[in-house]
């Protein structure tokens, strides 16, 4: 039977890889968008062609009462599996909060405190019909390791919701539902495209790729598919499970010091993007 799937943040990144790969799956999915309702709704238009899915797009601004209120009001019936993508990184929050303080009250806003929200309002539901997958997206910069020189409070947004999974699956431990989180690493992504890899010069976007583990960026389908598996009859023995899915980079942060000092300069990102 279909699945009804919410993903935050389904219109770029790894958001769409995922959106895409739950529709192939036969899936209803409802995804949200921040801003661009054209690119959203040409996305939903896309997979229902091609797949002949039932896909919806739903604006949503993060971290808002009122639009997670507009949103949960919208969905056209119940929520069985949620994947926590949308978030904030280092290069679009600058671009329209100026203010030390009021950024470091919106990453934590948007990335942490978002999604409590959403699960509070949808795992009842879950608990109730006896079913339900919540995937959070977090990443290897602050859910498994720590990177000197990246932005702290983007770290400690990912730690809080690395250990919201943590908490929420000790909770649920003899409940239907399935709570994981999975931590990318360097994810080829307009997020990390932005931050990092349009700052670099040629040559060091070069060096930058080969010091990555198997030196090169992970795919955003790659992380797609895992979260996929992740919602599927197999997982249940990752519950509480935080997924490094980094390709190795969460067991060698180092790996990112170890460039020219250019290229340490220019990295005002995270090691991992949607």
């Amino acid at each position: 039977m279909p699945r009804n799937v919410l993903i935050t943040g389904g219109s770029s990144g790894v958001g769409l890889a995922t959106v895409t790969r739950f529709a192939r799956n036969g899936d209803n999915v409802w995804f949200t968008y921040h801003s661009r309702r054209d690119v959203a709704e040409s996305v939903a238009s896309d997979l229902r062609t091609t797949d002949g899915a039932r896909i919806r797009a739903f604006e949503f601004r993060q971290g808002e009462r009122d639009s997670h209120d507009a949103l949960l009001a919208a969905l056209p019936g119940p929520v069985d599996v949620l994947v926590n993508n949308a978030a904030v990184g280092t290069r679009s929050i600058d671009r329209y909060i100026q203010d030390p303080r009021d950024r470091d009250e919106a990453f934590l806003r948007i990335n942490s405190i978002g999604p409590l929200w959403l699960i509070r309002r949808l795992l009842p539901g879950m608990l109730e019909r006896g079913y339900g997958k919540i995937v959070n997206i977090c990443s290897v910069g602050g859910g498994v390791a720590q990177f000197p020189g990246f932005d702290v409070v983007d770290g400690m947004s990912k730690a809080a919701l690395a250990y919201l999974t943590r908490h929420l699956a000790a909770e649920t431990a003899h409940s239907p539902v399935d709570v994981m989180a999975v931590c990318p690493g360097a994810v080829d992504t307009p997020m990390l495209r932005e931050s990092t890899l349009d700052r670099l010069a040629p040559q060091a976007r070069l060096d930058f790729e080969a010091n990555l583990p198997k030196g090169r960026l992970i795919r955003p389908e790659e992380i797609a598919e895992l979260v996929w598996w992740l919602c599927g009859n197999g997982s249940g023995v990752l519950h509480g499970a935080v997924v490094d899915a980094s390709m190795g980079l969460g067991v060698r942060p180092g790996l990112l010091a170890e460039h020219s000092a250019e290229s340490d300069r220019v990295c005002g990102g995270r090691p991992g993007g949607r």
